[in-house]
C-alpha cells in the first residue's frame, strides 16, 4: 500500500516517513500544497496524511480541490490548528480522520490501519493465487499455510502487482511506486527483487516479457 505523506516540517515528515516505511508502507513525501494536489491526482494511493498550513496552497483548498475532482483517497489531516471548529472545518470539507499536533506516532500508526482497514473494506483485502495467499490489510503472506517473511519492498512490488493483475507493469513504474521521488529510477534493482520473490513465493507466479515489464497473470 501507499500513503502520500504531506508536511514541510522537515523533522516530523522524516519522523512519519520512517515509521510507515518500516510497517512496510510504500510513501511519497511533498511539502506544499501545489505538490499535494498534484501528487495525489498522478498517482493512486491508499492515504494522505496531510498538514493544513502548507506553503503556495493550504491543506483545506488541497481536500476540497480533490473531492470536487472525485478524488475519494481517505485523507487523515495532520494539524496544529486544535480548535473544535477546524477539526469540523477539516471534516466537512471531506477528511476522513483529523489529528492535532503533538501526537504519539504509536497513536497515528493506530489511526492509519484504521483508515486502511476500512478503504480495504470496499475493496477484495485478500488476493489469492493457487496456494499463495496476500492479506493487504497486515500485509501477511503464506504459502501452503505457511508465514513467508518478505522485505518492505518485496511486499510494495507484490502488493502493486497484485492489484494491477493481468497488466503488464514495467520496471520503471515499479520504482517509481516504491521508491521516494528523488530516488535513481534503476530497472535492474527491481530485477533483483523480483527474483527474490520468485524463490520465496514459486517461480510461476510472476512472468517476465523481455524488456516490457512484469505481470500476475488474472485468476486463481
Amino acid at each position: 500500500m501507499r500513503i502520500l505523506i504531506v508536511e514541510d516540517e522537515p523533522v516530523l515528515a522524516g519522523q512519519i516517513r520512517k515509521v510507515l516505511s518500516g510497517q512496510g508502507l510504500a510513501v511519497d513525501l511533498v511539502t506544499d500544497g501545489v505538490e499535494a494536489y498534484r501528487a495525489a491526482s498522478a498517482r493512486a494511493h491508499d492515504m494522505i496524511l496531510l498538514d493544513l498550513g502548507l506553503p503556495k496552497m493550504d491543506g483545506m483548498k488541497v481536500i476540497r480541490a480533490l473531492r470536487a475532482d472525485s478524488i475519494d483517497t481517505p485523507v487523515m489531516v495532520l494539524s496544529a490548528r486544535n480548535d473544535w471548529a477546524d477539526r469540523v472545518a477539516g471534516l466537512d470539507a471531506g477528511a476522513d480522520d483529523y489529528v492535532t499536533k503533538p501526537f504519539r506516532m504509536e497513536e497515528l500508526l493506530a489511526r492509519v490501519r484504521a483508515l486502511l482497514r476500512r478503504k480495504a473494506a470496499d475493496q477484495n483485502a485478500v488476493l489469492t493465487r493457487g496456494d499463495l495467499v496476500y492479506d493487504s490489510r497486515t500485509n501477511i503472506v503464506t504459502v501452503d499455510g505457511e508465514t513467508v517473511n518478505l522485505t518492505a519492498n518485496e511486499i510494495a512490488i507484490l502488493s502493486y502487482l497484485f492489484r494491477n493483475q493481468g497488466r503488464l507493469v514495467s520496471g520503471a513504474e515499479l520504482a517509481r511506486f516504491i521508491y521516494a521521488n528523488d530516488f535513481n529510477l534503476r530497472s535492474n534493482t527491481i530485477a533483483v527483487f523480483v527474483n527474490r520473490l520468485r524463490k520465496k513465493l514459486g517461480s510461476d507466479l510472476i512472468k517476465t516479457v523481455r524488456g516490457r515489464g512484469y505481470v500476475i497473470k488474472s485468476g486463481k
